[in-house]
């Protein structure tokens, strides 16, 4: 049996266990459409292009699944990008389908060509830095070799975004329906790893080091090896410190926790590693800018290295390793508790553990306290009273970053989902709304009322279509870290940072959603206690000084 390209397009989604496409239509792309129109699929309506690659971005994230976004040629496609390139550098598997102007007016200045041809935008090549895989589809005698291409990809332990797009006419072509039988849309239950791991040298690391320390990042969490992680910390009395993705892989409140390890956290992890480590085993944590303390030698300077990563192109790639395992975190490690456990190994000392708690128990009861807490009291108050009132089930999705990672104890039951990537402003509250197709619980974007502005849009697609969201939004009427950098490097010559915000109160009524304006600490009583955080949008912005600035100072 015959069936359009375009009902093979759905038929090849619903395959890869798509349930969710975020986008807007155009003219170019409208015979996929039809064919959603048929589909389990649910499409949802964005009010910007990017704000669709950012909804499957935090789909993919929340749910650890494949997700999807379409859009029209030309601008739908462009539109795209900065949500494409940050899901690249995060490497989520994300397909995105657009449409093409027909093969037959290539080159000739088709509407919203984007061919390369005939002066045209060349979309190839504006997408091929920022997606594993892409391709124009101009012809349907390969099409089976495209798809098994790009499933092949999103499917990988080692995914990013793959790029389809097909001219209208393709679309409307017919194709035997059997074709779909020779594409594979589920992943090989055998990943390409080393079939014996060095798990013995590790081991080995491990049982003689004094003063050990896991760093452990989100490859932990894409693992699900958290709670392995958990069970050799304890085992053999190791603190954790996470990255800033990593937040959550175990509880920051437990008791071996050394809290989040970052340029612009409190800098307490940092100092107990440079202080006392002697081992440093680093569990998917990439040693970025932010992690590395813009890779200062301190850190891991006269220590043993070790590294587990499912990402071989991460392993040793700016320091070298004593060991370096290319692997599954969750089974590497398995392997490694039942060696310790053979071998009967001694459990480590925590007396420099408990020195560095003691030390930093006394530094905060002292007079002065964290400068950071004192010029951001409101905000490390929101944090401890959104810790207490969802201690797990939780979804925060946060582009602000310093705040949470300074002030919000994650627990082990809760997601927290920072803006990494390419770490671009308008990412939060899209994200959010993508996650919360995936995964039905309490829900919360954090960012500044600069990047608000950005994506503010998408709030009326979270009303369109009944998805609960908590929207917090930092008030100060600036780009705060471009002012605090004005202010420490460029003697205070102020240029782009201040602006004047809407009122928050009429915007929240004009999109029929609730709002809160917190200045003192009843308010945020007031907000835990009688506002629905659960199951109803609302708009809530928390109002701080816009010469406030953190501690760190970032150099540029």
């Amino acid at each position: 049996m015959k069936i359009a390209v375009s009902e093979l397009i759905v038929r090849y989604l619903e395959r890869l266990g798509i349930e969710v496409i975020f986008g807007m239509p155009g003219a170019h792309i409208l015979p996929v459409y039809d064919s959603l129109y048929d589909s389990n699929i649910k499409s949802v309506l964005v009010k910007h292009e990017q704000g669709a690659a950012f909804m499957a971005g935090g789909y993919a994230r929340a749910s650890g699944r494949i997700s999807a976004c379409i859009t029209t040629a030309g601008p739908g496609a462009t539109n795209l990008v900065t949500g494409i390139a940050n899901a690249y550098a995060d490497k989520q598997p994300i397909l995105i389908i657009t449409g093409e102007t027909s093969t037959h007016i290539f080159g000739k200045g088709g509407l919203q060509e984007s061919s390369g041809e005939g002066g045209s935008i060349d979309q190839a090549a504006l997408f091929k830095g920022i997606t594993r895989y892409h391709k124009i589809i101009e012809r349907t005698d390969y099409l089976v070799h495209v798809l098994n291409q790009a499933a092949k990809i999103l499917l990988s332990g080692n995914a990013g975004p793959v790029l389809l797009s097909f001219p209208y006419n393709v679309q409307k072509e017919m194709v035997e329906e059997s074709l779909l039988d020779r594409v594979y849309t589920r992943s090989s239950t055998h990943p390409l790893y080393p079939r014996a791991l060095p798990v013995d040298a590790l081991t080995e690391l491990i049982a003689e080091a004094k003063y050990p320390v896991i760093v452990a990042g989100y490859g932990c969490i894409k693992s699900g090896a958290q709670e392995v992680v958990a069970q050799l910390s304890e085992l053999m009395n190791i603190p954790v410190a996470t990255s800033l993705k990593g937040k959550g892989v175990i509880g920051d409140g437990s008791g071996l926790s050394l809290g989040s390890l970052g340029v612009t956290s409190n800098g307490d992890a940092y100092k107990y590693i440079v202080d006392h480590a002697d081992l440093i085993l680093f569990l998917g944590a990439g040693f970025n800018e932010r992690t590395s303390y813009l890779w200062d030698d301190k850190l891991l300077g006269n220590k043993k290295i070790a590294q587990i990563d499912h990402n071989h192109e991460q392993l040793e790639k700016v320091f070298r390793a004593d060991v370096a395992i290319h692997g599954d975190i969750k089974d590497a490690l398995t392997e490694v508790l039942e060696k310790l456990g053979d071998s009967g190994a001694t459990r480590k000392n925590l007396d420099k553990f408990h020195g560095h708690t003691e030390e930093l128990r006394k530094a905060a009861s002292g007079k002065e306290g964290s400068a950071l807490s004192f010029r951001f009291a409101l905000v490390e108050q929101f944090y401890s009273k959104l810790e207490a009132h969802f201690p797990e089930n939780a979804l925060i999705f946060d582009d602000n970053i310093i705040f949470a990672q300074n002030f919000f104890n994650v627990s082990s039951g809760n997601r927290y989902f920072p803006n990494s990537g390419i770490s671009s402003l308008g990412h939060a509250i899209p994200a959010a709304i993508g996650a919360r197709f995936s995964e039905q619980k309490p829900t919360f974007a954090i960012l500044g009322d600069g990047g608000f502005q950005m994506c503010c849009m998408e709030i009326m697609t979270a009303v369109n279509y009944g998805i609960p969201l908590n929207v917090v939004v930092f008030n100060n009427s600036t780009m705060s870290l471009i002012r605090k950098n004005q202010s420490q490097l460029y003697d205070k010559r102020f240029i782009n940072c201040d602006f004047v915000n809407p009122d928050y109160r009429y915007l929240a009524l004009s999109f029929g959603i609730n709002h809160k304006k917190i200045v003192t600490e009843p308010d945020l009583d007031d907000l835990f206690a009688n506002s629905d955080l659960a199951n109803a949008i609302n708009l809530i912005e928390i109002m701080i000084d816009k010469d406030a600035f953190p501690n760190y100072l970032s150099g540029r």
